[in-house]
């Protein structure tokens, strides 16, 4: 035992953990405590090793749960919803409205970002709204670090709308502009707005509808 307790010390000496020792020596850990406690320790570069592999280990299980967690509760959302029938999406796409729709000057407009967002609401006003390609006008508002070519191609892919319903770009060239959003919207901003092409009950009279659906729903 006495040889055992040496070499243990000098094991330890040279920056082993209890775990390394255990293994070549054959002692428990709680004998190694009992014969090592009051020695100074700094762990070796095998120890450090080792516990730089553990927290990687580690922090690849936590890493995949979280995905794995994530996936479930989607799939487990998407089935809650079901099939959205065409109520479903009045309801959807007012609601969108109500929360992002600009409601001055009779005019029908949204502005968002989210590619999911723009879908939806042309999809809404398509099967909704029963508006036609011609009714639908677009206007991207871009940052001086966005790429106009590369922006209207993106939101026409999105929209699934032709280039001449596309309006002017507009670009925000303020300096005041927080340095950390550059980058953060590379496509820039969409603006969508309702035209009436000289056709009221597109235009003007379909905000006032809307407005009734508002009222409806709220009341």
């Amino acid at each position: 035992m006495r040889i055992e307790k040496q070499r243990a010390v000098e094991l330890r000496g040279k920056g082993m953990s209890y775990s390394l020792i255990s293994e070549q020596l054959g002692v428990s850990k709680s004998t190694l405590s009992n014969w090592l406690k009051d020695l100074p320790y700094t762990p070796n570069e095998v120890v450090l090793s080792r516990i730089r592999r553990g927290q990687g280990t580690y922090g690849l299980r936590r890493r995949q749960i979280r995905i794995d967690d994530i996936a479930l509760l989607k799939a487990k959302g998407i089935s809650e919803v079901g099939k959205v029938s065409k109520r479903d999406l009045w309801m959807i796409g007012l609601g969108l409205w109500i929360g992002e729709g600009s409601k001055t000057m009779e005019q029908i407009r949204l502005v968002n970002s989210d590619p999911r967002v723009v879908r939806l609401f042309i999809r809404w006003l398509r099967e909704i709204c029963e508006l036609q390609d011609e009714n639908i006008t677009i206007a991207m508002h871009l940052y001086p670090d966005s790429d106009e070519l590369s922006s209207m191609k993106y939101w026409m892919s999105i929209t699934k709308l032709p280039k001449r319903q596309f309006r002017k770009t507009q670009i925000d060239r303020r300096l005041d502009k927080k340095r950390l959003k550059i980058g953060k919207t590379p496509y820039g901003t969409l603006h969508i707005t309702v035209a009436s092409n000289h056709n009221p009950d597109k235009g003007v009279r379909l905000y006032r509808r809307m407005m009734g659906w508002i009222s409806g729903v709220i009341q």
